[in-house]
């Protein structure tokens, strides 16, 4: 390693290793072996001048060179711009339906350190936590170069209760930053993602992680308890993301379909619904407690304004502003409009305002994403 990174200090919380060195154990073994990643757009591989150069696939590669008796199968379902409130949505299609049997979960840079992270960040670990296969999950904690900030004091209170380990980057390289040691513009472009340089940094605090639990692989350790009760209210475990590819709404007036196929889980604006006109308004109708709308926020601009209306409700109407002010590219952007409400039967309705006549694109309604307590 080039830099003198202290991987030590990385390990935020050891947590109980009974999962991880049965994985272990069954690799060596020569099992086969699924390793699964959920993060944002740096789990996804953002910056990395090849795929085969994140972070994720570095950390892969290590399982198979260190079990090459195993067949160890990649699942990469990282998603840029995205929070683990949309993963608890997507986590069954785009990596539980897989069977992994390590998850390294990574969404402090895009989660914010607020209460309502902490529990859709819970929500998520729960998911995959009690998933049939009872995966090992590694929570990892990226961060942001230019002021160290992440999400990584909500994530620590889900990483303890469950027992699970996390490796923290702003414990270990960030430092190296901050002291100038490392010049952050040699590690990333950007003050957030990692380059190949970065990338392969990120990998090797992990891997060191990884190599200590190899090496008391024999040691034994006790049986996590697994029939823990939520920290938080925990009302997204069960959350789901409609489209309309699996749902139908209550009445359509002038939206289409958008049936385009999607070619894969990064190719977010597909199975939506699109509007141009406006008063053009789609109602669903809904059973939960929470709810919140995924669209397109558009970098060609003027973009639409629509507007959600909840239980006929006008005078709580919800703006939804698609004109996107950052350029580097379109967003895929979550409005949270019900939360912790009355688990109940609700209408939905989302119409087009005048502020969208002389729009430059339509609006584009990507999914309903609902759950509840």
């Amino acid at each position: 390693m080039k830099y003198q990174i202290d991987c030590e200090r990385a390990i935020a919380n050891r947590g109980n290793l009974y999962r991880l060195k049965e994985v272990m154990k069954r690799a060596e073994a020569g099992e086969k072996i699924n390793v699964g990643f959920i993060g944002g757009s740096i789990t996804m591989g953002c910056l990395a001048s090849s795929p085969k150069l994140c972070y994720a696939y570095r950390v892969y590669a290590w399982w198979k060179e260190k079990f090459p008796k195993s067949e160890i199968t990649y699942i990469n379902a990282g998603i840029g711009a995205t929070t683990s409130h949309f993963a608890a949505a997507r986590v069954e299609d785009d990596l539980l339906g897989q069977e992994p049997d390590l998850v390294f979960v990574e969404f402090s840079v895009n989660d914010k350190s607020s209460e309502f992270f902490l529990e859709t960040y819970e929500s998520l670990v729960r998911k995959i936590y009690t998933f049939h296969k009872k995966p090992a999950i590694i929570v990892l904690n990226n961060v942001r170069y230019d002021d160290g900030g992440n999400a990584e004091v909500q994530h620590a209170k889900v990483a303890r209760y469950y027992e699970l380990p996390q490796i923290s980057m702003q414990r270990s390289i960030y430092p190296e930053v901050a002291a100038g040691r490392i010049e952050a513009e040699e590690i990333t472009a950007d003050y957030l993602h990692p380059n190949d340089v970065g990338h392969e940094l990120v990998a090797d605090v992990i891997i060191y992680f990884l190599e200590k639990v190899y090496q008391e692989m024999g040691k034994a350790e006790e049986m996590p308890f697994e029939k823990k009760e939520p920290l938080t209210a925990n009302a997204y475990e069960h959350a789901r993301r409609y489209r309309n590819d699996n749902s139908a709404p209550l009445m359509v007036g002038d939206w289409k379909k958008d049936m385009t196929k999607q070619e894969s889980i990064t190719d977010v604006f597909k199975y939506g619904w699109i509007a141009s006109e406006p008063g053009a308004s789609i109602t669903f109708e809904i059973y939960g407690s929470e709810i919140a709308i995924q669209y397109k926020k558009s970098v060609k601009q003027p973009a639409p304004i629509a507007e959600a209306v909840i239980d006929g409700q006008e005078e709580t109407a919800v703006r939804l502003d698609a004109n996107f002010e950052e350029t580097w590219g379109d967003c895929l952007f979550l409005e949270n409009i019900l939360r912790h409400g009355e688990v109940k039967k609700h209408t939905l309705k989302i119409r087009l305002t005048e502020e969208s006549r002389n729009a430059a694109v339509p609006f584009y309604l990507a999914s309903i994403i609902c759950s509840s307590k």
